[in-house]
């Protein structure tokens, strides 16, 4: 850092600096979350498929995890007033891009390079706000915040653009953003002197191919996860040949790492252990942070709630990270057992998919739901932080930067995933479960006709025509059914889901190294790139 002037300038207080940055990282955090905010909404909208707009938010992640590694030397060689201005000129510009555009290929293109950009203002803000804190509680507590406020971005997108989906069209949303990134912008140029933090490097040897192999392995990867189900995976031709570019790409790119006297990322972290370990656990929760997502669905299809009450809901799940994140940094300062923590936070999980597999109903109490969200709130809390800190912290000092790299692709696997086994369960699971439901509707079965009657009964009670009753109580038999199907879908996932949680408890609960690595902060930081 500039020995002559600070970065920013000295009138400026502590809080304020804080608050700052916490409105220039906020919008874009806010980005990436805006395809789940309303998968519906933005499909009806665009005349896209839902599927279209999941893969948009895929394209996103993957330019965030594939840009991370050539993005650190952008920022060495920009000023960095300059560099924060220009991520947030890039994004505010795709925004209104994507405000105007209902061409797929377009909108997937302008969030590729939201996504590079998005990375960018976050790498700067993480390296702004804790590059001061020197000791490791300080930076600890700092990056509990951090993947605290991570966690908590899905039910707060819901939370902020409900309102907004109820009055206007869905392309406002990025309206909103635009204008939520001028305040802090703002301040930034009022507050910031255009200081350097390292020393100008200039831009040579960069590795763009390494770049554009690895960015083009994750969007396809992403592309067969997300379309997969819906194309019956390997029945089509476009599965099979993204398959094969994967694999190919895959090839490629492992040679190149082992032949690069720099490399892009090296592959000399699968040599430790417990990173492997910690990787696979990485899956694993972003696997069953998925499940949060057929919640807000069985609220949504099956008991009626529309996405504003959806998202007072969530705020009990957002009450249960602060607690736990705030719990599990002091259970890491206190240099409690990591397999300790980790028992508690998969145990929690348990406990709620355990519940909720319980609480499935077509009808239900809004406020039965908040104890287990705030339980499933307080073991993805107390579970995010430790992880990615033993991850990082299972290699040497110089391969921590690699190692952080390396840990966002597992994530964008496992996220990736998460929307695979979703899909599969809505589409494949629950169509077979319609299918044995209506081998069971024909005039034969009493308790089918004596259903229709009632209904029948209902609507010619109301005023309906005999004629046209009986029509509509046919449909409203065949919506029921469907209600049914889905319900029992929802179950079926989350039971698997617990078998799953169930597996790693017993492996961590098993596993005798976890102890052995010690976290350390100092040389070993994780990535900001870390949805």
């Amino acid at each position: 850092m500039s020995n002559t002037l600070p970065v920013f300038k000295s009138w400026v207080p502590v809080w304020l600096v804080r608050i700052t940055i916490f409105l220039v990282m906020l919008p874009g955090l806010l980005l990436f979350g805006l395809s789940m905010a309303s998968a519906q909404g933005a499909a009806g909208y665009y005349g896209f498929e839902p599927a279209d707009v999941q893969y948009s938010m895929i394209v996103f992640y993957a330019a965030v995890a594939g840009f991370f590694v050539l993005e650190r030397r952008f920022f060495i060689f920009t000023a960095t007033k300059e560099y924060f201005l220009l991520s947030i000129v890039i994004q505010v510009v795709t925004s209104f891009a994507c405000y105007h555009t209902h061409n797929l290929y377009l909108l997937l293109i302008i969030r590729f390079i939201q996504g590079m950009s998005n990375c960018m203002s976050t790498s700067i803000c993480i390296t702004l706000i804790f590059g001061n804190l020197h000791n490791e509680r300080a930076r600890e507590i700092g990056y509990s915040i951090f993947y605290c406020l991570l966690l908590c971005i899905t039910p707060v997108s819901t939370l902020v653009t409900a309102p907004i989906l109820d009055n206007f069209d869905y392309n406002v949303l990025y309206k909103f953003i635009i204008f939520s990134y001028f305040p802090g912008a703002i301040l930034l140029v009022l507050v910031m002197n255009n200081v350097r933090l390292n020393r100008k490097t200039p831009l040579y040897q960069l590795d763009y191919s390494s770049f554009i192999i690895y960015s083009a392995i994750l969007c396809l990867m992403g592309y067969v996860l997300v379309y997969g189900q819906q194309y019956y995976w390997w029945q089509d031709r476009r599965i099979i040949l993204a398959t094969i570019t994967v694999a190919g790409l895959f090839g490629i790119h492992i040679l190149r790492q082992l032949h690069l006297k720099r490399p892009y990322l090296s592959l000399e972290v699968f040599k430790y252990r417990n990173f492997n370990l910690g990787a696979g656990i990485i899956v694993v929760l972003y696997l069953v942070r998925g499940a949060l997502g057929i919640t807000s669905i069985y609220f949504a299809t099956i008991l009626g709630m529309d996405p504003i009450h959806i998202g007072y809901i969530m705020l009990a799940n957002i009450a249960g990270i602060v607690l736990s994140v705030t719990i599990s940094s002091r259970l890491i300062l206190m240099k409690r057992p990591m397999r300790l923590i980790w028992l508690y936070g998969f145990l929690l999980l348990l406990i709620f998919h355990v519940w909720m597999w319980f609480l499935f109903s077509t009808r239900a109490d809004p406020s039965t739901f908040f104890i287990p969200l705030i339980i499933q709130g307080l073991g993805a809390g107390m579970l995010m932080t430790p992880i990615v800190l033993f991850t990082i912290s299972s290699v040497p000092a110089h391969l921590g930067s690699t190692a952080s790299a390396t840990g966002v692709f597992f994530r964008f696997t496992g996220f990736c995933s998460s929307i695979a086994l979703i899909n599969y369960f809505q589409l494949e699971h629950k169509t077979g479960h319609i299918n044995r439901f209506q081998e069971q509707l024909s005039g034969l079965n009493t308790a089918v006709a004596e259903r229709l009657a009632l209904y029948s009964g209902n609507l010619t009670a109301k005023g309906m025509a005999p004629d046209q009753a009986a029509k509509l109580s046919r449909s409203l038999l065949n919506r029921a059914v469907e209600n049914q199907a889905s319900l029992r879908s929802m179950m079926d996932y989350y039971l698997i889901i617990s078998f799953i949680i169930a597996i790693v408890i017993l492996i961590i609960a098993l596993f005798p190294y976890l102890n052995r690595t010690k976290i350390n902060m100092r040389s070993n930081q994780p990535s900001p790139a870390s949805y």
